[in-house]
């Protein structure tokens, strides 16, 4: 069942008068066709204020791209020294790494991190990065390139250094760091071709970037005319006991596989423990791979094929593209950058 879009209401405070994009609380009232008091009292108290009005108010905020501002006033005029990093999860090892080199690079410029947690919902994130912008922080770092158009709009129009990580796009929001999902699919079918596997299954969770990284394996597969015989999604982000499961329902709708894609690491040892207990042979009868090379791969039994991303990179190339953009000496940092991966052939294939 989709789940429903909670109501986004506009965040208040009693001392947020001061707007952080270049849109003005007077804007806002043109825009609303409301005096400025009124954007005013709907902002700090909104149940003060007539639905209708509220509503205009709250619509005129989008439009306009305005941002409240949370500093106390002696430093509205100052930068904040605050970096902020929207991401799905935390648990995630990938994403732990991306923090530590995010914060590495950041501290030593002086400047502090500042950690939001979307879920993997486009809608939380749009809250989040409302929240973020009252802040007033020197720059945004999110987790992949899929927002919701007033988050786009909201960015764009706040003029803060943004960078999308984890994916590549031909339109990012400022600045985008990241890895081609879909080459990442192509890679993983390729291999598995030329290990002779001809029934594939897909183990994979609801993640949106997962899901390119399926849409190329099964694109390469096609040219090849093969196709894949199942998918199993777990709920995110995917665990061990989730692995186990979906590698049981796949063997049991189909015995015959010979090739099992997962969508990370975590999920793929959960795999590789149920084949084992079903005394299916990885990667005689069946081969397996993963995402991530997460630290326990090259330790799993058998040793678990994976694709290789350096999170830690990431974080740390979108932190000096953060500085480099408030720094504004020197070359201007890149649009576009594109990290790569690599696919780490080890036992289960």
């Amino acid at each position: 069942m989709k789940k429903n879009k909670p109501e986004l209401r506009l965040l208040t405070t009693p001392t947020a008068q001061v707007q952080v994009s270049g849109a003005t609380l007077v804007d806002v009232a043109r825009v609303a066709g409301v005096s400025p008091i009124t954007v005013s009292r709907a902002l700090n108290q909104p149940q003060l204020v007539r639905p209708n009005t509220l509503a205009k108010v709250q619509a005129a905020v989008q439009e306009t791209g305005y941002a409240k501002n949370m500093l106390p006033g002696g430093l509205a005029a100052s930068r904040s020294k605050l970096v902020a990093l929207v991401l799905p999860t935390i648990s995630n090892q990938i994403f732990a790494d991306m923090i530590q080199g995010t914060s590495d690079a950041l501290t030593q410029a002086g400047y502090q991190l500042l950690l939001g947690f979307s879920g993997y919902e486009e809608w939380r994130e749009e809250i989040l990065v409302e929240t973020i912008m009252s802040r007033r922080p020197d720059g945004i770092i999110l987790t992949g390139t899929l927002h919701t158009d007033n988050t786009r709009r909201r960015l764009q129009q706040s003029g803060t250094p943004v960078v999308e990580t984890w994916d590549m796009t031909a339109s990012p929001i400022d600045m985008v760091i990241g890895f081609s999902h879909e080459e990442v699919g192509h890679a993983t079918a390729t291999h598995l071709l030329q290990q002779g596997c001809r029934r594939f299954a897909i183990l994979t969770a609801g993640d949106p970037r997962a899901a390119r990284r399926n849409q190329g394996l099964q694109a390469a597969l096609a040219k090849q005319g093969v196709s894949v015989v199942a998918t199993h999604t777990a709920p995110v982000p995917g665990t061990l006991p989730l692995g186990r499961e979906g590698m049981a329902q796949l063997l049991q709708a189909h015995p015959g596989l010979d090739a099992v894609v997962c969508s990370s690491d975590t999920l793929a040892h959960g795999a590789l423990i149920e084949a084992a207990a079903r005394g299916v042979q990885v990667p005689g009868q069946l081969k397996v791979v993963g995402f991530g090379d997460l630290n326990f791969a090259s330790h799993t039994v058998p040793p678990l094929s994976t694709i290789r991303v350096d999170g830690a990179r990431i974080g740390a190339l979108a932190a000096q593209a953060i500085l480099a953009r408030m720094d504004g000496t020197g070359s201007p940092p890149a649009r576009a950058i594109n990290t790569g991966f690599e696919l780490v052939q080890r036992g289960s294939s």
